[in-house]
């Protein structure tokens, strides 16, 4: 089974950058699809963004679409949320997630977890 470690959060102001990691270790990462997710003080958690190894195939929630990218690097099994133009609203707990099947993190149900890392936007 797959580890993720996630790295990168903290605090930055509205229109601003960060770059959040998801370093991946296990025998299988290449088969695994890769998601992050956030979850907000009060809200429920909800997917960003998500991609297979491969990075063939990649999907973006609308509520970030144009601000967040995501990608891979294979050498180093780590898979980045790119985050722009970062908003109060943003502020939330990123978690990085896999699956062996790509539904399942689209759907919300990966079955591997981060411990999470805490992004906060202030105005």
């Amino acid at each position: 089974q797959v580890q993720l470690v996630e790295s990168g959060g903290g605090l930055v102001q509205a229109g601003g950058s960060l770059r959040l990691s998801c370093a991946a270790s296990g025998r299988t990462v290449s088969r695994y699809t890769l998601g992050w997710f956030r979850q907000a003080p009060g809200k429920n958690r909800e997917i960003v963004a998500a991609i297979r190894w491969s990075g063939d195939s990649r999907h973006i929630a609308d509520t970030v679409k144009g601000r967040f990218t995501i990608s891979t690097d294979n050498a180093k099994s780590t898979v980045y949320l790119h985050m722009n133009s970062l908003k109060p609203e943003d502020t939330a707990v990123y978690y990085c997630a896999a699956d062996l099947s790509a539904q399942m993190v689209v759907l919300g149900r990966p079955g591997v977890w981060g411990q999470g890392t805490l992004v906060t936007v202030t105005s």
